[in-house]
């Protein structure tokens, strides 16, 4: 959909890359996996990948040992692209599309800028130790590099089976395992926070089912608590079976954007959005996540992210 908002970032709409070389690590086995990627139009030989495997290898031997996380860095200044004034008209302004029948549900949004001396790596080191979450990237482009740790999974496909992670539903996390039960019966018994949920599992139902073969789309799970290192969440799962013909590619379009970061209708929402805010949301809302030679995707909401 076309935006009238200055993109103030100007990267890419979309950015996909080819990797060769892979270093993979399961945090659930404690292995290391080393990968080398040969294309149809490489001249390499079996010998020469080897080499480059058992050269891989020992560069992570030798570079083994623990790094301290650095200092933290004095934050020099932030600032919003919104007055507090000026992001509660918008507010006020989507409340009145709601009454008069237009959405459901809108989610603007405000992007803050701050001015730091930390490098981009020692951000995201950072990061990954005060808040750990199920999707963690630090992707150098070269040019500009993309840091997040995203809570919630967009779409996956694994082998036929289309899946999506409705999030919606917040609560910090308790001082104690008592506290943190009452939070999430508090959560669980919130009338808003159930009705949006619902809506955003409809929604969830009605992306994967574009492209689900007729009476496979169900509900594998619905409205339960996970827990996250600060907060917890109301989590649904949907999935699905990809109708033949159709790849992890028409999958993602499905389902872009979320509609825990739009709202629903999703077109009329992103309308509205485009109308509210006052600059191009650029890769915020969008995905990040890998497709594999095999077929398989999984792809986040590019949320809790800077660049």
């Amino acid at each position: 959909m076309p935006s009238k908002n200055i993109d103030e970032i100007g990267i890419p709409d979309a950015y996909f890359m080819f990797y060769k070389e892979f270093i993979c690590y399961d945090h659930f086995k404690h292995t290391v996996s080393v990968i080398y990627n040969v294309f149809s139009d490489d001249d390499e030989t079996y010998d020469s990948i080897e080499k480059k495997l058992n050269l891989m290898i020992e560069n992570i031997k030798n570079n083994v040992k623990s790094h301290e996380l650095p200092p933290k860095s004095d934050v020099v200044s932030v600032e919003s692209n919104f007055t507090l004034k000026e992001f509660c008209n918008i507010v006020e302004k989507a409340k009145e599309y709601i009454k008069n029948g237009d959405i459901f549900q809108v989610v603007p949004s405000q992007r803050l800028k701050i001015e730091t001396k930390s490098k981009p790596f020692d951000i995201y080191r950072r990061l990954r130790s005060t808040n750990p979450s199920p999707y963690m990237f630090y992707i150098d482009f070269e040019d500009f590099q993309l840091i997040g740790s995203s809570p919630e999974s967009l779409v996956s496909v694994f082998g036929d089976k289309v899946t999506t992670n409705p999030i919606a539903g917040t609560r910090r996390r308790g001082k104690c395992e008592e506290e943190d039960l009452k939070l999430k019966e508090e959560l669980l018994n919130d009338e808003k926070e159930r009705a949006e949920h619902v809506m955003l599992v409809d929604l969830g139902r009605n992306d994967i089912g574009k492209v689900s073969e007729f009476g496979s789309v169900k509900l594998d799970r619905f409205m339960e608590v996970d827990f996250y290192s600060h907060v917890m969440h109301i989590v649904s799962k949907v999935s699905g079976i990809l109708k033949k013909g159709f790849t992890a590619f028409d999958a993602l379009i499905a389902c872009l954007p979320a509609g825990t970061v739009s709202g629903a209708p999703k077109i009329r929402a992103m309308e509205i959005i485009d109308e509210l805010e006052n600059v191009s949301r650029s890769f915020y809302a969008g995905s990040v996540g890998y497709f594999s030679f095999n077929g398989n995707m999984d792809m986040c909401i590019a949320i809790r992210d800077c660049f």
